[in-house]
């Protein structure tokens, strides 16, 4: 709130401070008391609503970035993994925009920029902008933003998808499409020989088995330690998720019986990861590499590593009567929605209980 203080004169001075808004303290003197409130209340509602009115646009503060927001936010909040990967890009783009000078526009701007010039699919760009949103969030709340509401929450529902203009601009069509690909029982046959005779064929059998057992994503399972797995149990502890939630999956006898053989005593589980966090990304990398010469391989070079985690929740739902809710608390799907394309796999046992 502006402080006020009548000066010898007969004037009242009142100074306004938003540090994170303005470069330096703003110093106004009025020939009354209650003209100098008026005029700072009103000021000052402006600057916490996100508007810069355009007589003080030179005092606002262009020394803290959304790049200094971005570190700060990473050093001080367990942001998911895949919020970090995303983030750390951005702070790059983001080393010279003032987090003042954020707003509506800009936000729509970024967006109209990933569509036109970048020419990603609505997915990633609901992830990129979701990261965002999430950091500024943190922001508005750490009231380091001097902004009352996150611009990013303002969006529109749809703020994604491609519009008539957008595809003309960019000269591409981009439209949200989940993957539906199965994995084939002839192909699965034509992984498994394959890895007979593979280099690390041990390690990469026992991730194709956990992978369409159990549902697993790839980080979840190669940063995996045998403190995290009970066989009498028959259970995997998950304490690094995507979603940094913990998770306990069951392991059906299948996987239980794989694990079994491993010959399980301490540490990683498997040999790819060094512990550290920053070798994450490029484990994940490498690891792409040898899945997509393996199925290459194996005549199926459509298939993506991922497609496996697909095929592990359909089986679920398949070979269980079990409930959305139930096999989420599996596969980790925070979203119940997200399931809602496995429902056409029931389709014979809806039957059933129609008249």
């Amino acid at each position: 709130m502006a402080t006020g203080r009548q000066r010898p004169s007969g004037k009242w001075e009142f100074i306004v401070k938003r540090k994170a808004v303005l470069a330096k303290p703003l110093t106004f003197t009025f020939d009354s008391e209650a003209e100098g409130k008026r005029y700072c209340g009103n000021l000052e509602a402006q600057l916490d609503a996100g508007i810069k009115p355009v007589e003080i646009a030179g005092e606002i503060n262009r020394k803290y970035t959304l790049a200094h927001a971005i570190r700060e936010y990473q050093s001080v909040v367990a942001v998911p993994p895949s919020d970090q990967r995303i983030l750390a890009a951005l702070q790059i783009e983001y080393l010279q925009v003032p987090l003042a000078t954020i707003d509506y526009q800009w936000v729509e701007a970024q967006i109209t920029v990933r569509k036109r010039e970048r020419k990603l699919a609505p997915g990633t760009i609901r992830h990129h902008i979701g990261a965002l949103s999430r950091c500024i969030d943190w922001c508005v709340r750490q009231g380091k933003s001097g902004i009352a509401v996150n611009p990013a929450r303002l969006l529109r529902k749809g703020y994604a998808k491609y519009t008539a203009k957008d595809e003309a601009v960019a000269g591409v069509r981009r439209i949200d499409q989940s993957r539906e690909r199965r994995v084939m029982r002839n192909e699965e046959e034509a992984i498994k020989k394959i890895l007979t005779k593979h280099p690390q064929g041990r390690d990469l059998s026992l991730m194709f088995t956990l992978a369409i057992e159990t549902a697993m994503r790839m980080r979840e399972m190669f940063s995996l330690t045998a403190e995290q797995i009970d066989l009498k149990r028959r259970t995997i502890f998950l304490d690094k998720t995507k979603n940094g939630d913990n998770r306990q999956v069951p392991l059906s006898t299948v996987a239980g019986a794989a694990l079994k053989d491993a010959n399980l005593k301490t540490g990683q589980l498997f040999p790819w990861w060094n512990g550290r966090a920053d070798h994450l990304d490029k484990t994940t990398f490498t690891l792409s590499r040898a899945w997509a010469s393996v199925f290459e391989e194996a005549g199926c070079p459509d298939l993506r590593f991922h497609d496996l985690r697909h095929e592990a929740t359909s089986r679920l739902y398949e070979r269980t009567e079990m409930g959305d809710i139930e096999i989420s608390k599996i596969t980790g799907h925070k979203d119940l929605r997200m399931l809602s394309r496995y429902a056409n796999l029931r389709g014979s046992n809806l039957a059933v209980k129609l008249w």
